[in-house]
């Protein structure tokens, strides 16, 4: 009869959540994939889902600047396929961007807390938001040579109206993914 030797598993120290931010990140797009699909448009528009979950991602882990890039970039490609966009490869300058401002304004020392709310999540949501739609519409204008009044009459609205639209949708969702993912503190 053979017996087995059990194999021993070492862990570092301060080394088990290394990758913890790719797991919450990845795991927080799938589900804005899912309701980008799924989410029917109200005259017009949507909610950016995508926008909405990688700040809340970014929120939960405090990612430095490079993963935050990491993390639009590879937003921007998972919103090709999905854009109903009319120049849906405008999302690879866009959504780093909009990463990259959201982890700056997650690394402030600023208090965004109103009474005991902390209020980062839905500040982080809208700037980002109004920072990767502007570049968004500002790449599609010089793309597709809109005229100037197109721009900044229908664009620029629905880049603001989807702002709007996701301070709320971050700011509810990220109390109950902060309970589900863990987070650092504040």
């Amino acid at each position: 009869m053979e017996t087995k030797q059990q194999e021993l598993v070492t862990i570092k120290t301060g080394q088990e959540g290394r990758f913890r931010w790719v797991a919450v990140t990845a795991l927080l797009l799938a589900i804005g994939v899912i309701l980008k699909l799924v989410t029917p448009a109200i005259a017009g528009i949507t909610p950016n889902w995508l926008i909405a979950m990688y700040c809340i991602a970014i929120n939960l882990t405090k990612v430095n600047y490079k993963q935050a890039i990491g993390i639009g970039l590879v937003t921007g490609a998972i919103s090709i396929p999905i854009s109903k966009a009319a120049l849906p490869y405008a999302n690879f300058a866009s959504e780093p961007v909009g990463a990259l401002v959201c982890a700056l304004l997650v690394h402030t020392s600023l208090s965004m807390k109103l009474g005991g709310v902390n209020l980062r999540p839905a500040i982080t949501a809208g700037i980002s938001t109004v920072a990767s739609g502007f570049t968004f519409i500002t790449i599609l204008k010089v793309v597709l040579s809109l005229p100037t009044a197109v721009y900044l009459y229908a664009m620029l609205p629905v880049v603001l109206t989807v702002a709007g639209i996701n301070i709320v949708i971050t700011q509810l969702l990220y109390f109950p993914a902060k309970r589900l993912f863990g987070g650092k503190e504040e």
